[in-house]
């Protein structure tokens, strides 16, 4: 969204509901970011809209942002049902104000590329095929006695590499993936054809 945005201006959080935990969770974690680090300074957070994982309530809040912040410069969307009607909206419309957030590559090829004519330049989702293959590994590991589920433990997971346990918000531990997938013009089309 930064990056999006260049440095400054207006953006906003297309959210799927106010009760969703994850989606709280994640703009939760945006806000505590943006109030602490002082590279996002001059960004303003203008507001948090619900589509309620609804297309059309998705496109009217959408519209109602755009009518309401009439320099917003970025949307940002972590529910792939409002990306999708967003990335619709804004490039239907022509719209200036750009998009990101979590997607489907099969829903948003048409919405993804560099210029004018597209309302997402880039958006990403959970890696999938890694998040099974990693849970997979985990698995086995504690299976074979490997480890145990405690703080701190290592294993590897095949070709992903070495992984260590780390402790989690709840007082657990967990095993953390890394990164989401990042979908641009240049892989969106390939993508496209798996999610």
């Amino acid at each position: 969204m930064y990056d999006i945005a260049g440095g400054e201006g207006q953006w906003a959080i297309l959210s799927a509901t106010s009760q969703a935990s994850n989606q709280n969770a994640w703009i939760e974690a945006m806000e505590e970011i943006i109030a602490n680090d002082d590279t996002y300074a001059d960004l303003e957070l203008v507001e948090i809209a619900y589509g309620d994982d609804e297309a059309q309530k998705s496109t009217d809040q959408t519209e109602a942002l755009l009518q309401n912040y009439p320099d917003l410069k970025v949307i940002c969307a972590p529910t792939t049902v409002g990306i999708a009607a967003a990335a619709k909206y804004l490039q239907d419309n022509g719209s200036s104000c750009k998009l990101t957030g979590l997607g489907l590559p099969s829903e948003m090829e048409a919405y993804t590329g560099d210029g004018d004519d597209y309302s997402c330049p880039y958006f990403y989702l959970w890696d999938m095929e890694g998040l099974g293959t990693l849970s997979a590994y985990a698995t086995m590991a504690l299976v074979s006695g490997e480890i145990t589920g405690a703080l701190d433990e290592t294993f590897t997971a095949g070709d992903l590499g070495e992984y260590t346990i780390t402790e989690a918000d709840d007082g657990g531990t967990e095993i953390v993936l890394g990164l989401p997938l990042e979908f641009t013009p240049e892989n969106v089309s390939e993508y496209a054809e798996l999610y």
